[in-house]
């Protein structure tokens, strides 16, 4: 549409004067509980060979994760860089340090792409990555970027809706997501956004990239589930732009659209881009998935678990800080 991407259905935030005026006020208030008062704890990723076939998923934090399967490495959206903006002098990376040294990584069969936000693309992990980094897999447009960086278009491929292809014995579908993209100011929507469907010999998993809920979490269930795992986004929402990042309840309920097993909320558990509590995501994430009868998982940062295996992290790890700060 004029050359621009777009969403399958309208998609539009109040961004009114008095809106804005209103979210510009709410910001600057400040609040204790938008940032942890510690570093958060982590596991420490230890890499190497794997004694089974069995497919593990690592959480760095924020949207970041690994995904080990059937002897290939894949990952995702890997923002490993200290501040989610061209500009880092606030807004630090709760951790302050990575669960692992970058130079310590496998060798990565595909870095997979959902968008080209800074706190999805970052320039300085990309640089520190590529060097073991087999492939580029991203929506339309995203491309350009790594290319623009050094990457050579040869190992970077791209894809739109609802394509499905072969990467090294896995089957993978690029989904619609409901979302937007851009890094400045004159390039609003020119890159796609989406979502990823990962399928192996014995195990399905869904990501969810960024985005509003919407009906294409039905129509991708229909289509691709069951998914044994759906990492789906869960922070950095409000409901003044509900459209763009769905609120907790809607990210158990799209888990429960595309027919998943078991959840794991991202988007969380890094940086604060929102105003809500730093821990308000996982809570109301928990607590909505009891009410639903929803399986979900809380790795702590760096903790790798098994998919399909009933021995999943349900440790309420979060509260730990929560609890320390109320001690004082």
């Amino acid at each position: 549409m004029n050359g621009k991407f777009a969403n399958q259905v309208e998609t539009s935030w109040d961004t009114s004067f008095s809106s804005m005026i209103s979210m510009m006020k709410d910001f600057l208030k400040g609040s204790p509980e938008r940032r942890p008062e510690a570093p958060l704890p982590m596991a420490s990723y230890v890499p190497g060979p794997k004694k089974d076939a069995a497919a593990r998923v690592t959480w760095f934090g924020h949207s970041a994760f690994l995904l080990e399967i059937e002897g290939k490495t894949l990952l995702f959206d890997p923002m490993f860089g200290k501040a989610p903006t061209p500009f880092p002098v606030r807004n630090q990376r709760y951790s302050r340090e990575l669960p692992f040294k970058i130079g310590e990584l496998p060798v990565v069969d595909a870095v997979v792409l959902s968008h080209d936000h800074y706190d999805h693309l970052d320039y300085g992990s990309i640089m520190k990555l590529k060097d073991k980094v087999k492939n580029f897999i991203a929506p339309l447009g995203v491309g350009a970027h790594l290319q623009r960086w050094g990457i050579s278009p040869e190992i970077i491929q791209e894809h739109d809706w609802w394509d499905e292809f072969t990467f090294e014995g896995l089957q993978l579908a690029c989904t619609p997501a409901r979302h937007f993209s851009g890094r400045g100011l004159t390039d609003r929507n020119a890159t796609l956004w989406c979502s990823w469907v990962i399928k192996g010999r014995e195990t399905n998993i869904f990501y969810s990239g960024d985005g509003g809920y919407g009906p294409h979490f039905k129509e991708i269930g229909e289509k691709y589930g069951l998914f044994d795992l759906t990492l789906m986004e869960c922070g950095q929402y409000d409901a003044r732009w509900a459209a763009i990042h769905m609120l907790p309840e809607e990210t158990v309920q799209a888990h429960q659209d595309v027919r998943g097993k078991l959840l794991v909320p991202v988007h969380w558990g890094a940086f604060t881009l929102s105003l809500h509590a730093w821990h308000d995501p996982v809570e109301r994430a928990v607590r909505a998935a009891a009410e639903a009868g929803v399986d979900i998982a809380v790795p702590r940062i760096g903790e790798t678990f098994t998919v399909n295996h009933v021995d999943y992290p349900t440790s309420a790890w979060w509260r730990m800080i929560e609890d320390s700060k109320t001690k004082k």
